[in-house]
């Protein structure tokens, strides 16, 4: 059974009501043969730009390579692990996100700038999945190699790298992939992260409320 494109076996199930493009946003490993439209992608990163950060800073940028461009593409892939470069080579759009760690307007170290980084990426991934679109963020990457091949200044640091495309086939995977891929979504219970009154103590707030 599908729901657009996403199996159902993958939809959220969540404890709470949430939005259905919560629910049906995951990080596939599989990723089709199939070109993400430039004025989509041009969508997602549009979404992006109009996430909130600290002072409106918006510390962020994003270099891209796809497909179309196979010398860039590839160049992208090398900075990845190799383990990710395995599937990630599938995907039509790489990326990396980056942070800029300074406050443009009076020099002072912005330590909430990973943060926004990571909230104009969670809009990006929002933003794609309404086009049936996929997002797998990455921390295996080589971040010393990425500086170097895409020259990348002082006070600014790589945060994740992230493939975007059509969902694929799981079985094109090798077996050890094929397994995460198939397996059921899971998280945490909120009794487990949300606090009142002191630090562990699970609030109330999240109890019984329907």
């Amino acid at each position: 059974m599908t729901a657009g494109n996403i199996t159902t076996e993958k939809l959220a199930d969540s404890q709470h009501p949430i939005n259905d493009l919560i629910q049906q946003r995951w990080s596939p490993l599989a990723f089709a043969d199939k070109t993400v439209e430039p004025k989509k992608l041009s969508s997602v990163l549009e979404a992006a730009r109009w996430a909130a950060s600290s002072y409106n800073e918006q510390p962020w940028s994003f270099i891209i390579a796809t497909k179309d461009n196979p010398t860039e593409f590839e160049r992208l892939l090398s900075c990845l692990a190799q383990g990710n470069q395995e599937w990630a080579k599938n995907a039509p759009v790489l990326m990396i996100s980056v942070a800029k760690l300074y406050f443009e307007r009076n020099g002072v170290e912005n330590r909430h700038a990973f943060h926004d980084v990571g909230a104009a990426v969670a809009n990006l991934s929002m933003q794609a999945t309404t086009y049936g679109l996929f997002v797998h963020q990455m921390a295996g990457f080589d971040v010393p190699l990425t500086k170097q091949t895409y020259n990348i200044p002082e006070g600014y640091e790589p945060v994740a790298a992230i493939a975007l495309g059509y969902l694929g086939d799981a079985n094109t995977l090798s077996e050890r992939w094929q397994q995460r891929e198939l397996a059921p979504r899971t998280r945490k219970p909120l009794e487990n992260f949300v606090f009142s009154g002191s630090w562990n103590q699970t609030s109330a707030a999240i109890g019984n409320n329907q």
